[in-house]
C-alpha cells in the first residue's frame, strides 16, 4: 500500500522535502552573521589598574560561546598597543595588563594638538568557520594625573622703579601641563602681591596662557629693592593640581635721586702756624641711587678764587679738605669755600665751608697725638671684641707761648669714647673706649680733639676710628621650625622649601652655608648656597608619612659659628592605590534553602590610601537581583533562599571602588556553591503513569526481565541514590515478581499460569539524611499473547484504580518543575516554529494514512474483535511487546 505512487503521495513527498530543506538550512542563517566584519569602540580612563575589565567581545558581538567547536579569540600580537591589554581567549573579555596606560606616553602629540588618544587592536575570532577580524578601538580618556610645571624653579622679572601704574610685564617662563583640555593649565595667581602687583592671564590664538604681572602702585627701589613671592599655576582638575615657582621681582634703579650733603654749613678755625698737609674737614654727601647713578664727585664752585683753590686742596673722591700751602701767620683772614657734590644728570648739591685763619704772635699750642691702636693716615682701626676702656691714643699739648697759659682739651663727636687728663703727666690726655664696640651697630666714628686756651684760641685735631668686624654672630634662621606639606607621587627633584638664615657679620663671616643634619634621609637635597630644599625621588605616603630632620646654617668665619633648625615634611595622600581584596577570588559553601539575607560570607578589602581615598564601596556587577552585599562589612547575602536544583553554582563579579577623585577600583570573582539538602523525592519517569501497562506473553520464562522502573532524583550524592522495592501486588502468587533495588529491573520469578492484569506497587526511595524521601508508582502487567481490544484493558486499569488502588502514587516533599533547557542556540524560536510545523504536517500525513488502512482492514478484523471480548487466545509470538507507544524523551535530566 505504501509503495503505491500517485498525485497524493507525490505532493506529500514534495511537502516533506521542503520541510526538511527549511529545517536543515535554517541554522546556517543563524551563523551567517559570523562572517561579517565588526568594529567595537570602548572608552576607558588612563591609569586604570591591572585587571580592569574594558569590555567583553563575546557579549558585544552577540556570539554563542557554547557552540562546538568553541569560539576562540586571539590577538595577532603585531601592534604596539597589545602590550597594554590582555584578552581571555574563551570569553573574549578584554582587560588592562600590567603595563599602565598613560595617555601622555601613548599619544605624546595628543596634548600638543588637543586631540583624542586611540588605542587600536585587531582581534581574530576563530576557528575558521567563525572567522572574522574585529577592529577594536579603545578611546583613552585623560585624567588629571599631571601637575603644571614651570621650566625653572625661580623666575626673575626686572621692573624699573619709575614704571607707570597698570604697566604689564609678561612672565615668559609659563607653566606647561601634559594633561588635555580642562585638565591643563587654567589660571595663575600670586601667593603675595604686596599690594603693588596683580596677575592677569591672557590666552593667545593657540590656546596657550601667558601670565602678565601688572604694577598697581608706585615703586621705589630706595624703599624696597626686590619682592619675592610664589607664582602658582593651577589646572582645571577636581581637585585641581598646582605647580609652583619662586617669582623674584627685581626693582631696577633709575637716576631719580641727587646727592645731598649731611652738613650744608661747615666752620673751620685755622691757626697761622698750622703745618702744611693738615686735614681741615671732611665733607659727606650721599645719593640713595645705586651703581653708576650713585657716583658722587666733589669740586669747588667757580666762585672760589684760584688763591683759595691753591691753598686748600679738595679731594674730588673723598671730599677731604687739606691745607696745601703756607698761611700768612701775621694776619688773619676768612676764606669761604663753596663745595659742589656732583651726581650724573643731577643739579649739584652745595655746601659752604668757612675757614677762619687766626693770627698767632708767639705760636699757638700744638696737639701731638701718639697712637696706641693701629693707625694709618689718621685712621685708627679697632676690633669690635676690644674690652671697655681700651686705650686708643695719647694727646700731648705743647704750648709754644712761654707765658704758660693753661689750656683745655675737649672731645667732640658721638660714640662710646672719652678724652680725659692722664693722672701721672701734665698736658697729657688719653683717648679710650667706654664700652665695647659693635660693628653691626656702627662701622666708623669721626672724632675731633679740640684744644682751647683762655684767649679763645681753638685748635682741632681730627681722628677717624674704623671698627673691625669679627665673627661674633651666629647665623639665625627666620624659622626655627620649618613645616612643609607635599603630595605623594611628586616629580623627582621637586622643590620643597627655601631655608633662609642671616648673619650680621660682614664679608665671609656673614656668608651662610646650608647643610643637612646627620639624621636627614639621603633622598633630600639642600643647596649649600641658596638653602633650597628638594627631594630627589617621589615620596610615597603609604611607605612613610612624616620626615623630621635637622638642618644647619654655618658661616665662614674663624672660628665657624652655626645654628640649627628643624624641618618637618608631611606627605599628603593622593588616590594612587586601588582597593585590594585579601584573596584573588573567594569561594563560599552554603547549604541550599539557606534563609534569605543570611550571611553567606565576608569579603575583606583594603585600601592603603587615607581619608576618602581609602574609603571603599562594594557592589555586585552581576546577580544583584539575587544577592546583596554590605558595603561596611563586606558581608554577602542572598535576598531569598536558594535552590540547588534550580542552580547549583553562582559566579559573581564584585567591584570595590574607593572614594578618591578620580576613583580607583578592582574586581574579584566570588563563587557560591550550594550544598545539597535532601529536599526532593525521586521522580518516576517510567512507567509514565499508573494507567500505562506492559504486555507479557504467558510463555515468558522465569528469570526473564519483564520491564523496569526508572526514576531520577534532583538532589546529589547520597540524596540522589535510589532504591526500588515492591510493597504491594495484585494478581499472581507471592514471589512471582522481583525487582532489583539498584536498577529497578523487574524480573519474572515464577511461570504465569493465569492470563489477565497483574499490578505491582513499587516504592522508589532515596538515601537522604536525616530522613529519606520516596515516591510510589503502579506497574501494570497484562499477560496475554496479544492485545486486540485496548479499550477493554483500559477499563480494567480504570476499575483497578478505582477499587484496589484508591491511593494514587504519592510523594513526600515538594516536587519542582524540571529544569528548562538553556538557550544555547541564537535562533531557537525560529527552529521551534519550523519544527512544530514539520511535526504537524507529519502527523496529518500519518493520520490520513492510518485512517485509510483502518477502513480496509475493518471488515476482516471485526469477527476477531468480537471473539476477543469473550476469550483471550494464548499465543506467544515474542518475549515482550511494548504497548505504550508514547514514550517521553527524557532530555532535561
Amino acid at each position: 500500500m505504501f509503495n503505491k505512487t500517485g498525485p497524493g503521495l507525490s505532493s506529500r513527498g514534495v511537502l516533506w522535502g521542503l520541510c526538511i530543506l527549511v529545517l536543515y538550512t535554517s541554522p546556517l542563517s543563524c551563523f551567517a552573521h559570523f562572517s561579517q566584519a565588526k568594529e567595537l569602540v570602548y572608552k576607558i580612563k588612563e591609569g586604570l589598574p591591572s585587571g580592569t575589565l574594558i569590555g567583553s567581545l563575546g557579549s558585544d558581538l552577540h556570539l554563542d560561546l557554547s557552540l562546538d567547536p568553541h569560539v576562540l579569540f586571539s590577538l595577532p600580537q603585531k601592534k604596539p598597543g597589545d602590550q597594554y591589554v590582555t584578552l581571555n581567549s574563551t570569553t573574549g573579555q578584554l582587560f588592562t595588563s600590567g603595563n599602565e596606560i598613560d595617555r601622555e606616553t601613548l599619544c605624546p602629540d595628543a596634548s600638543e594638538y588637543n586631540q583624542g588618544c586611540v588605542l587600536s587592536l585587531d582581534v581574530f575570532v576563530l576557528p575558521q568557520q567563525y572567522f572574522q577580524l574585529v577592529k577594536v578601538k579603545i578611546l583613552v580618556e585623560d585624567v588629571n594625573d599631571n601637575r603644571p610645571r614651570f621650566p625653572t624653579g625661580e623666575i626673575r622679572v626686572s621692573i624699573p622703579e619709575n614704571t607707570q601704574v597698570n604697566t604689564r610685564f609678561a612672565v615668559e617662563q609659563s607653566a606647561t601641563d601634559p594633561d588635555l583640555g580642562f585638565h591643563g593649565v587654567q589660571t595663575y595667581w600670586l601667593v603675595n602681591d604686596f599690594g603693588v602687583f596683580t596677575l592677569d592671564v591672557e590666552e593667545n590664538e593657540g590656546g596657550e596662557l601667558t601670565p602678565f604681572l601688572i604694577v598697581t602702585d608706585e615703586l621705589d627701589r630706595e624703599r624696597q629693592e626686590e619682592y619675592v613671592t610664589d607664582i602658582i599655576a593651577e589646572d582645571g582638575g577636581l581637585p585641581p593640581l598646582l605647580g609652583t615657582a619662586t617669582l623674584r621681582i627685581i626693582i631696577t634703579d633709575v637716576n631719580d635721586n641727587c646727592p645731598r650733603f649731611t652738613e650744608s654749613q661747615v666752620n673751620v678755625t685755622l691757626y697761622g702756624n698750622t703745618t702744611k698737609g693738615e686735614q681741615l674737614s671732611r665733607l659727606h654727601a650721599f645719593d640713595p641711587d645705586q651703581g653708576a647713578n650713585a657716583v658722587i664727585s666733589y669740586a669747588y664752585s667757580d666762585r672760589v678764587p684760584g688763591e683759595a683753590r691753591a691753598l686748600f686742596h679738595l679731594d674730588r673722591i673723598t671730599g677731604v679738605i687739606k691745607l696745601a700751602g703756607q698761611i700768612n701767620t701775621a694776619t688773619g683772614k676768612f676764606y669761604k669755600l663753596t663745595v659742589l657734590a656732583n651726581g650724573p644728570g643731577c643739579i649739584p648739591a652745595v655746601a659752604m665751608v668757612t675757614v677762619h685763619v687766626i693770627r698767632v704772635a708767639s705760636g699757638p699750642p700744638v696737639i701731638m697725638p701718639r697712637y696706641i691702636a693701629a693707625e694709618k693716615d689718621g685712621v685708627v682701626t679697632m676690633k669690635e671684641s676690644e674690652p671697655p676702656f681700651s686705650p686708643i691714643a695719647f694727646f700731648t699739648v705743647k704750648n709754644t707761648d712761654q707765658r704758660g697759659q693753661r689750656t683745655e682739651c675737649l672731645l667732640e663727636g658721638s660714640g662710646p669714647f672719652r678724652l680725659s687728663p692722664y693722672k701721672v703727666l701734665k698736658n697729657e690726655y688719653l683717648l679710650e673706649t667706654t664700652e665695647p664696640l659693635d660693628y653691626e651697630q656702627r662701622q666708623d666714628y669721626e672724632l675731633t680733639v679740640v684744644l682751647r686756651n683762655p684767649r679763645g684760641l681753638i685748635i682741632k685735631t681730627f681722628i677717624k676710628i674704623l671698627v673691625q668686624d669679627e665673627n661674633d654672630n651666629v647665623p639665625v634662621f627666620k624659622q626655627s621650625l620649618c613645616e612643609v606639606s607635599v603630595e605623594e607621587n611628586n616629580p623627582p627633584n621637586s622643590f620643597l622649601a627655601q631655608l633662609q638664615a642671616t648673619d650680621q657679620d660682614s664679608e665671609a663671616r656673614g656668608e651662610v652655608t646650608y647643610l643637612l643634619g646627620s639624621d636627614a634621609p639621603s633622598i633630600f637635597l639642600l643647596d649649600r648656597l641658596t638653602g633650597v630644599l628638594t627631594v630627589s625621588t617621589s615620596l610615597d605616603r603609604e611607605e612613610k608619612q612624616t620626615y623630621r630632620f635637622m638642618v644647619r646654617a654655618v658661616d665662614r668665619g674663624t672660628p665657624r659659628r652655626e645654628s640649627i633648625a628643624t624641618v618637618v615634611i608631611t606627605v599628603l595622600d593622593r588616590n594612587d592605590n586601588s582597593p585590594r581584596f585579601i584573596n584573588k577570588d573567594f569561594t563560599f559553601f552554603v547549604p541550599e534553602n539557606f534563609p534569605g539575607f543570611g550571611e553567606i560570607g565576608v569579603l575583606s578589602v583594603t585600601d592603603a590610601d587615607a581619608g576618602e581615598n581609602g574609603w571603599v564601596a562594594l557592589s555586585i556587577l552581576n546577580g544583584s537581583d539575587i544577592f546583596v552585599i554590605d558595603t561596611g562589612r563586606g558581608a554577602l547575602r542572598a535576598r531569598t533562599p536558594l535552590d540547588r536544583e534550580q542552580q547549583g553554582t553562582y559566579y559573581l563579579w564584585i567591584e570595590a571602588v574607593d572614594g578618591g577623585e578620580p576613583s580607583l577600583s578592582c574586581l574579584t570573582m566570588v563563587t557560591v556553591l550550594l550544598l545539597d539538602v535532601n529536599d526532593n523525592p525521586p521522580i518516576v519517569l517510567f512507567p509514565q503513569s499508573n494507567q500505562s501497562y506492559m504486555l507479557v506473553l504467558p510463555s515468558t520464562l522465569p528469570g526473564t526481565s519483564i520491564t523496569e522502573v526508572y526514576a531520577v532524583d534532583k538532589d546529589t550524592g547520597m540524596n540522589a541514590v535510589i532504591a526500588y522495592s515492591i510493597i504491594k501486588r495484585k494478581g499472581g502468587k507471592p514471589g512471582s515478581f522481583d525487582i532489583d533495588p539498584d536498577t529497578g529491573n523487574i524480573t519474572l520469578k515464577r511461570e504465569l499460569s493465569d492470563r489477565g492484569l497483574y499490578s505491582l506497587l513499587v516504592k522508589v526511595s532515596d538515601h537522604g539524611q536525616p530522613e529519606p524521601l520516596h515516591s510510589t508508582v503502579l506497574v501494570n502487567l497484562f499477560v496475554n499473547e496479544t492485545v486486540s481490544n485496548e479499550s477493554y484493558i483500559q477499563s480494567l486499569l480504570t476499575g483497578e484504580a478505582e477499587t484496589q488502588m484508591e491511593e494514587k502514587p504519592w510523594y513526600v516533599g515538594k516536587l519542582t518543575e524540571r529544569p528548562g533547557r538553556e538557550d544555547v542556540f541564537p535562533c531557537r524560536p525560529l527552529l521551534i516554529a519550523l519544527s512544530v510545523t514539520c511535526l504537524g504536517l507529519f502527523c496529518i500525513v500519518v493520520t490520513l494514512t492510518a485512517y485509510i488502512c483502518c477502513k480496509k482492514l475493518k471488515k476482516w478484523k471485526k469477527h476477531q474483535m468480537k471473539r476477543l471480548e469473550v476469550e483471550m487466545p494464548l499465543k506467544m509470538n515474542g518475549d515482550l511487546q511494548d504497548v505504550d507507544r508514547k514514550r517521553m524523551e527524557i532530555s532535561n535530566i
